[in-house]
């Protein structure tokens, strides 16, 4: 995406400049760099010279994503905000936006975290799915996706950029490749997703699709792996037919999945009477994370845990609770 982009408009050498500066230093800046090419694109249109882009101009072209949700657009205007922080190092005198004035951020979406018996239903929905003549092994690819979904923690994106080459049948291990920051990591297999992955294996090579190591994983076609809105879609519509929805009635999104696998590790960790602390790193590395402080979005208290959080506490402190409830005694 980088490489081609072209800047057109007033600003575009300080644009080329600044987003220069922010691949250099290790930042992906995808969609900051679709942003900053939205910009580029109405100043082009609107603007003659830099003096143009003041409050005005930037009012005119925030009207342009008014369809946008408000977190999304304060997130845009952001990335416009940090750009005009960086223009005012060589001209002090530039527009510099409010941000008091950007739209408020999005109320925090609550996690669904999905039951092991809701998982279970929906493998056994995946599994009596109808193949398709674009994807022939339509039940086992939405069998295997909910199965490394839910027990590997993988982003949507990261599941659907491997290939038969990143896994390793000898150590039953998938390698994910420069994912978010730019970080990869070899993640092992749980037995049910090793186990998962073999029987689409098998069902592969029965079919004749390609098994070369630059194949998708998810194969669609003959060499046509699944897009992101398509692998979405096709889960989304098998939580519907689940009857999986959140208290609100809202149908859970696929993300919820990493959500899920984050809450069921810490729950077992729990019942097991580990020390979490100790835990969480692991947890952070596996799931791709920058540092465990990153993880904890990922570990909402929900009821589940805060149960077993209570009970931990209780069996800590319960000589101390007894000698309480002993008249006479003091702690």
């Amino acid at each position: 995406m980088r490489s081609e982009i072209r800047f057109v408009s007033c600003l575009g050498p300080v644009l080329a400049q600044y987003l220069e500066l922010k691949v250099s230093v290790g930042l992906r800046f995808d969609t900051a760099g679709r942003v900053l090419l939205h910009l580029d694109r109405f100043l082009a249109a609107n603007t003659k010279d830099t003096e143009g882009f003041d409050a005005g101009c930037f009012a005119a072209w925030g009207q342009t994503f008014e369809h946008m949700c408000s977190g999304t657009r304060r997130s845009w205007m952001h990335t416009i905000y940090r750009f005009c922080l960086y223009w005012r190092r060589t001209d002090p005198e530039c527009f510099l936006p409010d941000p008091a004035q950007f739209p408020p951020r999005s109320p925090y979406l609550r996690p669904y975290i999905f039951a092991e018996e809701e998982i279970l239903h929906l493998l056994d929905l995946a599994g009596k799915l109808e193949p398709h003549v674009m994807s022939p092994l339509r039940r086992e690819v939405y069998r295997l996706a909910l199965v490394l979904l839910y027990t590997s923690g993988l982003r949507r994106g990261e599941l659907l950029r491997l290939t038969l080459g990143d896994h390793s049948p000898t150590e039953q291990t998938l390698l994910v490749r420069e994912s978010k920051f730019y970080k990869s990591r070899m993640i092992p297999l749980s037995p049910d997703g090793a186990r998962e992955l073999q029987v689409y294996l098998v069902a592969r090579r029965a079919h004749r699709l390609p098994m070369d190591a630059a194949s998708p994983l998810l194969v669609q076609g003959q060499r046509t792996g699944y897009s992101g809105g398509g692998i979405y879609q096709g889960l989304r519509d098998l939580f519907v037919a689940g009857g999986v929805h959140t208290t609100t009635g809202v149908t859970p999104r696929v993300h919820d999945l990493r959500h899920t696998f984050a809450v069921h590790a810490l729950l077992r960790w729990y019942r097991e009477g580990a020390d979490l602390g100790a835990k969480l790193p692991f947890l952070s590395a596996y799931m791709g994370h920058v540092s465990p402080a990153s993880t904890e979005y990922y570990l909402p208290f929900v009821a589940a845990l805060a149960g077993a959080a209570s009970e931990k506490f209780a069996e800590h402190c319960k000589p101390l609770l007894d000698s309480f409830q002993e008249p006479g005694k003091t702690p």
